[in-house]
């Protein structure tokens, strides 16, 4: 049964083109229409059209469309945002947002945050704050990892909706190390 699909996907190939395909008793099923399609339902999900609806542009069954939801579904509740500098180990904090789902992530080492703030105008710059600002607004909750004044500002622009991970007074001068579990355990607390 095997050998019949790799047959397949080699002639597919033969005509200057590759083509996922794999035999399934007497059908042929192509993996990237399948791909296409679950792709074009997530993406009419997400501008917010119902379920039903989608369904009916698709010609297909409103169930599947729940089903095709539910298996990718990482986490439930409102948007979280996750925000830190200077961090020693974003990478590891970053896997952690990534896997739990969150919506926005900013996260930077010491040296990012400086070649970020020197390698823009004023006018761009002031314009990428407005807009990471307006992202975080529009979450229901926000970790900031910071310091202490960082956290105070975050808190007087975004309102209670923060949640601040202090790693130090400011002015932080060196990358902090933060406890991936720590940030983990209050994800989780949040989406409670």
């Amino acid at each position: 049964m095997a050998e019949h699909s790799i047959v397949l996907s080699q002639y597919a190939r033969l005509g200057g083109f590759a083509v996922d395909l794999v035999r399934i008793g007497e059908k042929v099923v192509d993996r990237d229409k399948i791909r296409r399609a679950v792709d074009k339902i997530l993406d009419l999900r997400a501008t917010g059209l119902p379920q039903q609806e989608v369904a009916d542009q698709l010609g297909i069954d409103r169930a599947f469309v729940s089903k095709v939801e539910t298996m990718g579904e990482i986490r439930r509740g409102g948007r979280i945002a996750l925000i830190g500098f200077p961090l020693k180990n974003k990478d590891e904090i970053g896997a952690i947002a990534a896997s739990e789902g969150l919506d926005t992530v900013l996260l930077m080492n010491d040296v990012e945050r400086w070649q970020w703030v020197k390698g823009r105008s004023g006018e761009v710059l002031i314009g990428d704050i407005m807009g990471l600002i307006t992202a975080a607004k529009d979450c229901d909750a926000v970790i900031f990892i910071g310091s202490d004044m960082r956290i105070r500002l975050a808190e007087a622009i975004l309102g209670p909706k923060v949640l601040g991970i202090e790693i130090g007074t400011s002015p932080i001068k060196e990358d902090k190390y933060v406890d991936p579990e720590k940030v983990r355990a209050l994800i989780r607390e949040i989406r409670v």
